[in-house]
């Protein structure tokens, strides 16, 4: 099904150009290879299942005062490996570039699988610092490499429609919970004994089964041969949805359009993310179910972030960015204000339904953002330029969960009622929308005559 490159050859497998594909590739067996790298280190969106069990690995069955981690100690893992996936995306976006997807997306599955095997390492021998260094750090750069690697590949190959092309590149990543979470607590469950919660042993397995997967996606990558084309299409110069310069890196992240769209994506994601990271918890504390119903809600939670990824990015393609933005945002505010009183208004259905919607367009801002550069930018370096606006992630990594962490602890130490203590974050939250919306109402293409640009 694949073609096979010459491994003789002086550049080496590893170069860009043994995956350069041959005449009569099909592009669409890219996406499964962007997909296997992609639904692998989603799973960080399903951490939030071993927050509980991390907290107990002393106590076993509760936590033990003074001895245990704190929910607000773990909950550090989640932010710094997301700060250090934009980190690693804005400092390695140019190697990506040049050494192609393959590469990278190899590096990706050695950094993400090394970095749970010392996590588990730390779990065993209850350092955080070792597993702030696992996971956090190296399982984070890992992210960061096999984030951007598939996305101006699938560009390329999908020059047509660029919203559907970044959908079906980061729609993968939304969907890891749906995988993480579920294998992540049958994993626990599977190695609990009465003297260990599971987890050392559930990061191992997570670190040989994602392994296969990623190294199958590096392996099977292709990318366009130079000037390749869709047949029957052409480039509308000028257009919408047709490419009219080609910036750099070095000018792109210079211009107001680049930090304005920094700023969209910070808000729209400091919104979305401290839900996902306390997805399981919240659902425990404000419909008062078990931690099976709270993992079953952050899988189900994957499904309409990795859905929402593909929908409303390829919407884009006939709305326009903006457009969509305007959606996001604004309907955004709305149902993250009326969250809190989902529980009393419509009980159970309600909240998962609203939730379901937020997170469906935190997806979707993440599959869109992408195309939104490449309109303004063009195709040149566009996965360099992505690389340095997610460090906006980096930000929303560490701001958003620790709202939801420690507002919410605070007021259940105060006396709230566990139902009760996410309220006022929520309402921060729909406010960090509307002023990305008016972020997003002052994006301006870039003006040829104030910058040197080079036609796509």
């Amino acid at each position: 099904m694949f073609p096979v490159e010459d491994f003789s050859t002086s550049k080496g497998w590893w170069s860009l150009d043994a995956i350069v594909a041959r005449p009569g590739f099909s592009r669409w067996l890219v996406p499964p290879a962007a997909m296997a790298v992609h639904l692998c280190i989603g799973q960080v969106y399903g951490f939030s299942v071993f927050n509980q069990p991390l907290t107990r690995l002393v106590g076993i069955s509760s936590s033990k005062p003074g001895v245990d981690w704190t929910l607000p100690d773990v909950g550090w893992i989640y932010s710094i490996a997301l700060m250090m996936l934009g980190l690693s995306a804005a400092t390695f976006g140019k190697w990506v570039d040049r050494r192609g997807p393959r590469c990278a997306m190899l590096a990706s599955a050695a950094c993400f699988c090394g970095g749970l095997v010392v996590a588990a390492l730390g779990v065993h021998l209850h350092l955080l610092w070792l597993v702030f260094l696992g996971y956090g750090v190296i399982g984070g750069i890992g992210l960061g490499l096999g984030y951007i690697a598939p996305v101006s590949t699938l560009m390329k190959w999908f020059p047509d429609r660029p919203g559907l092309a970044t959908g079906l590149a980061i729609m993968g990543f939304g969907g890891g919970a749906l995988v993480g979470a579920p294998l992540g607590q049958e994993l626990i469950a599977r190695f609990r004994t009465p003297t260990s919660v599971g987890v050392t042993e559930a990061l191992l397995a997570m670190a040989v089964i994602y392994g296969c997967f990623m190294t199958f996606g590096g392996v099977t990558v292709r990318v366009p041969a130079s000037g390749w084309r869709p047949e029957g299409w052409e480039p509308r110069t000028g257009s919408a949805t047709g490419p009219v310069v080609a910036v750099g890196v070095d000018r792109a992240w210079k211009t107001g359009a680049f930090w304005l769209l920094w700023a969209v994506l910070a808000l729209n994601v400091t919104a979305g993310i401290g839900i996902l990271g306390q997805a399981s918890v919240m659902c425990q504390d404000m419909l008062g179910v078990d931690a099976t119903v709270g993992a079953g809600f952050a899988g189900l939670l994957s499904i309409f972030n990795m859905g929402g990824r593909f929908v409303w990015s390829s919407l884009s393609d006939r709305t326009g960015r903006r457009a969509i933005y305007g959606v996001y945002f604004l309907l955004g505010a709305l149902l993250y204000a009326l969250l809190p009183w989902t529980p009393a208004l419509g009980g159970k259905r309600l909240f998962v339904g609203v939730a379901a919607v937020i997170i469906s367009m935190y997806g979707g801002g993440f599959a869109t953002i992408p195309a939104y550069l490449r309109d303004i930018f063009g195709t040149h370096q566009v996965g360099a330029i992505h690389g340095r606006l997610i460090t906006a992630w980096s930000l929303a990594a560490l701001l958003g969960p620790q709202l939801v962490n420690y507002m919410s602890e605070a007021r259940k130490k105060a006396g709230v009622a566990p139902a009760d203590a996410y309220g006022p974050t929520l309402y921060l939250m729909a406010g960090l929308l509307v002023v990305g919306c008016v972020c997003n109402l002052l994006v301006r293409p870039l003006d040829p005559k104030r910058f040197e640009v080079q036609r796509a």
